[in-house]
């Protein structure tokens, strides 16, 4: 089985075609900032433009969407947001939106809350053999939770659960500068960075085993 991940699109959807075996993946995953700002037209747009290459497509929004995205995103069937799919014998599941930030964005949360929606779409897919860990937010003091000062603004409550219970992947993204790839425990944590600068993942499953790679355009 092999998935695409890719997210913080903010509505430049230039690079979609240009990833490498999309349209053969058996799932897509968005993981949040679809958009800028925008609603549910924006979001719709994207996602148009994604079901043009693979129509097989999980999502959710991230903090610069509109809490309105997240209802749409719902009303598709297709939210990762505080729920869980099974694919085979894989669980996806996610929390979308981050945690506070300085900028006030349309989706933010306490990290108890943050907690709480992971559980909620882990509980759905706690029984996988393999887990895949969809999260806006990265997890904090990692390298890809690091901001151009060098401060660590991650996700607390994303770090713990994944300290916890240590899921094969964690795609995360939200921090723009920090791509790349780090492991806390088990789990590897990669984040794509933004669609537009060319960062996708490539997760490839097996019947006993995941691999996730981090890819460019």
């Amino acid at each position: 089985m092999r998935i695409i991940a890719f997210g913080d699109i903010h509505e430049r959807t230039e690079n979609i075609e240009k990833i490498k075996d999309l349209s053969r993946a058996d799932c897509v995953i968005i993981t949040g900032d679809l958009t800028n700002v925008g609603g549910i037209d924006k979001a719709k747009l994207v996602l148009e433009n994604v079901r043009r290459h693979n129509s097989n497509l999980h999502a959710q929004a991230g903090n610069f969407d509109q809490k309105k995205v997240q209802d749409y995103l719902t009303e598709l069937h297709i939210n990762l947001h505080a729920n869980g799919f099974l694919i085979e014998n894989a669980g996806i599941f996610g929390v979308g939106g981050s945690n506070y930030t300085p900028f006030n964005t349309p989706i933010e949360y306490s990290e108890e809350e943050i907690n709480n929606f992971i559980y909620q779409g882990f509980t759905k897919v706690k029984n996988a053999a393999l887990k895949i860990f969809v999260t806006h937010a990265p997890p904090f003091d990692t390298s890809v939770d690091v901001v151009s000062g060098g401060h660590h603004v991650g996700s607390k409550a994303v770090r713990s659960f994944i300290e916890e219970h240590q899921p094969q992947v964690c795609i995360t993204g939200h921090i723009h500068e920090a791509t790349g790839r780090d492991t806390i425990g088990q789990t590897i944590v990669i984040n794509p960075g933004m669609l537009k600068n060319g960062g996708y993942v490539e997760i490839l499953i097996d019947a006993k085993d995941i691999k996730a790679e981090l890819k460019r355009i």
